[in-house]
């Protein structure tokens, strides 16, 4: 992989992890398109992921601050530590992923664009249906609650195939369980900071015990990484701004076209 290579593949992790486009689906199609699919990918996924994520944490940090705060520096049981709660049980159908099926879940990455396509179209009509749902309510929603923090973990548990987007899923899940615009945005973004942190570190340790391909060189690894921090950052943002003036209708349309482009070229290559 050349760095200009992994300077656009970086572009498109920072944009498509946050827009509920499917941040895997769109490398697969792209490392497919310029022929570097390989098990030097799952090396490269991992470090640019890393970069959202700190992305993340870099435009939500007043938010984040609040959470840490709150949590260990009070001996009540605040808002604060019911909000970590919540976000700790989310996070349980994916650690059950992660620990039991990862090799499982590893071999649906690089074996072509069908299921990539696939799965597009279903995050289409995830997000046309909550879009629809959405506006036919009366009521502004809720916020999360435990029972909307288990079904939006297990969204996001089902997310890890490459094409169906994490942040539409979860999104358009807790949407459909009537939670607040602007909250479950925030919510599926915080939810994902442990899991893909956790992820990451225990990657390195397999990088250092040679059981992951690290001969992508430095270079093309550090230009993703800052290509997908820089542009991971405005897409924090744009996506919360987005969700709160209910657009999501026009993802729905992009991520059927491309959908359906991924499944024709899997057809015809």
């Amino acid at each position: 992989m050349s760095w200009w290579e992994a300077l656009i593949l970086g572009i498109v992790q920072g944009l498509t992890e946050f827009l509920p486009v499917s941040s895997s689906g769109h490398l697969e199609i792209a490392q497919a398109l310029f022929g570097t699919a390989s098990e030097e990918n799952l090396t490269f996924a991992i470090v640019v992921h890393t970069a959202t994520v700190l992305s993340t944490l870099c435009i939500l940090w007043k938010e984040v601050s609040v959470l840490f705060r709150g949590t260990f520096t009070s001996l009540q049981w605040n808002e604060e530590k019911q909000y970590v709660c919540k976000i700790l049980v989310s996070m349980i159908p994916v650690f059950i992923i992660g620990m039991f099926f990862k090799d499982e879940v590893e071999q649906f990455f690089g074996n072509g664009l069908l299921l990539v396509g696939v799965c597009l179209l279903l995050t289409a009509v995830l997000l046309g249906l909550s879009e629809w749902l959405t506006q036919r309510r009366n009521t502004a929603g809720h916020e999360v609650t435990y029972r909307d923090a288990v079904i939006i973990g297990c969204a996001q548990a089902i997310a890890v195939l490459p094409g169906l987007s994490r942040s539409g899923t979860t999104i358009a899940t807790g949407l459909l369980c009537g939670v607040k615009k602007e909250s479950v945005a925030k919510f599926s973004f915080l939810m994902v900071l442990i899991p893909i942190l956790g992820e990451a570190f225990l990657s390195l340790l397999d990088l250092l015990n040679g059981e992951l391909s690290s001969s992508l060189g430095i270079v093309p690894l550090f230009v993703g990484f800052v290509a997908a921090f820089v542009t991971g950052c405005f897409a924090c943002r744009f996506m919360i701004e987005i969700v709160r003036r209910q657009k999501l209708i026009y993802f729905a349309a992009y991520c059927l076209l491309i959908g359906v482009f991924a499944i024709v070229w899997s057809c015809c290559g």
